[in-house]
């Protein structure tokens, strides 16, 4: 496959790229990223050459005569006096909904055919797997026609590229993100019928094999006796075009810094950017080692992938491939119970499988085998009880037991987790439970809503009084995945 591709001004003009981050001219490194070139990239690179020349203004201000910043700043928007939160969503959900795309030569932008959802603040692009939560909302709300454009979007990725990247960016092809495209479908099935699965099987197909490619840098590895399992994984071994400096600077101690850059894009395809689940030193982010690392949460999101394969393919009239994708997951879920249980912990656990160890960081994705069906009756009771003893604080739960700086660590919660956890005991039984995190969660939404009349990207659900912190750039606001779960919370759990 020949992936249609956007030329982005800074693979033609590298030099000036790299140069403004040497000057530390942008704090954050996605802005100068998501630069849209007024003129041809090949013009502005004559522009340049002959500024280099003369030098007569700062390197700012050619950046700004020849280059449109972007704002995409979600606090633009105006929160009515004494509306609720939920108000307040069904009005976001037109501000942050972008039109079709047009094609702008050197924007890193790659060009939707459909309208979609951005998450808000600095993400001002689709994400694959934030919007399968934001559509939890958009169904609640009766925007059918806006989830069938991102699936079909996504679908026109899958076509066009063999997945679904990271995010509509030239800078995130390379990755994915945890796979939720068959679980959009079953959204949209829900809504709309089953043959929604006959539609869609060529590019669920598709996704798997791009999941299960074997050639290096493979998503699958072969574990010591002989069977595969699924990590993250980049096929670049680079510094972030978003975020350059910080991956150079992060970088320069490292002994074998193109294994480095990978680990750390692999982390961005986790959607857990950045957690001590990937670090060898919890107080250390350049002790990455994602790739290393067969997660519980992906290969879950996976089975079910195969399950939805399966049952497309029935609905299809095609029973004897569906029976081999049925033997597929089956394989699949007797893999995670042999490799991802951690018996001494009685959880389900990330495998470091070239140090043969088990990571022994207790996170929210032990509740991922709950929520995809995969656990005995009795992992699902020690599930629920590390749950409530060790993850669950005041305002929901917390993303992992540890506190080191990192934003998908304590004491921060992010929406995707609350839903995936009620979710995944509400499967098992332990409604009681589920529903306590819940109106934890709500409570804590509506709580900085008021004080702010802001929804939040991430939440402090250890200290009600405090934002949530940590990782790479500011606490963001919009914001769709909050949006998206704060309304099915609330429709399912009630306030």
């Amino acid at each position: 496959m020949t992936p249609f591709r956007n030329q982005a001004f800074y693979e033609v003009l590298p030099d000036l790229f790299e140069e403004a981050h040497k000057q530390h001219l942008f704090p954050d490194g996605k802005v100068w990223a998501d630069a849209i070139p007024k003129t041809s990239p090949e013009k502005i690179k004559t522009n340049y050459a002959a500024w280099q020349l003369t030098q007569t203004t700062p390197l700012k201000s050619f950046i700004l005569d020849n280059f449109i910043l972007p704002a995409g700043n979600t606090s633009s928007f105006k929160t009515e006096q004494k509306t609720s939160a939920e108000d307040h969503i069904k009005r976001l959900w037109s501000f942050l909904k972008r039109n079709p795309d047009q094609k702008i030569e050197g924007s890193s932008l790659i060009p939707l055919p459909h309208p979609y959802i951005v998450p808000g603040g600095r993400f001002n692009e689709i994400y694959y797997w934030d919007s399968y939560f934001t559509m939890l909302g958009l169904k609640v709300h009766g925007e059918v026609q806006l989830i069938q454009d991102m699936i079909d979007n996504f679908d026109w990725m899958i076509q066009n590229y063999g997945y679904i990247p990271n995010g509509n960016r030239t800078y995130f092809l390379g990755r994915s993100q945890p796979p939720f495209f068959s679980l959009m479908l079953a959204l949209l099935a829900e809504i709309k019928g089953p043959h929604i699965w006959q539609f869609y099987l060529p590019s669920l197909v598709m996704e798997y094999r791009f999941w299960m490619d074997t050639q290096e840098p493979s998503h699958a590895v072969t574990l010591s006796d002989g069977n595969y399992l699924n990590r993250y994984m980049d096929t670049n071994a680079l510094p972030r075009v978003e975020m350059y400096r910080d991956d150079v600077e992060l970088a320069s101690g490292s002994d074998d810094k193109a294994a480095f850059y990978q680990h750390i894009r692999a982390a961005c395809e986790s959607g857990w950017d950045f957690s001590s689940r990937w670090l060898l030193d919890s107080t250390n982010l350049s002790t990455i080692v994602t790739g290393d690392i067969i997660p519980v949460d992906l290969n879950c999101l996976l089975y079910a992938l195969e399950r939805c394969i399966s049952g497309a393919l029935v609905y299809s009239g095609k029973r004897d491939e569906a029976d081999g994708f049925d033997a597929l997951a089956e394989r699949r879920m007797a893999m995670i119970k042999k490799w991802l249980w951690n018996e001494a912990q009685q959880g389900f656990n990330d495998y470091n499988y070239k140090l043969k160890a088990h990571t022994a960081v207790v996170s929210a994705a032990c509740v991922y085998p709950l929520f995809a069906g995969i656990a005995t009756e009795e992992q699902a009771y020690h599930v629920c009880r590390q749950v409530m003893e060790k993850l669950c604080k005041v305002g929901g739960i917390v993303s992992t037991v540890n506190h080191c700086g990192q934003q998908w660590d304590a004491p921060n919660g992010w929406a995707p987790l609350q839903w995936i956890t009620c979710e995944g005991l509400s499967r098992y039984g332990f409604y009681a439970e589920a529903k306590e995190i819940a109106l934890k969660w709500l409570s804590l939404n509506d709580a900085v809503f008021s004080r702010t009349g802001k929804m939040l990207e991430k939440y402090n659900v250890e200290d009600l009084s405090l934002e949530g912190g940590g990782g790479e750039y500011p606490v963001q606001d919009g914001f769709g995945w909050t949006n998206g779960v704060y309304v099915a919370l609330k429709g399912k759990y009630g306030s």
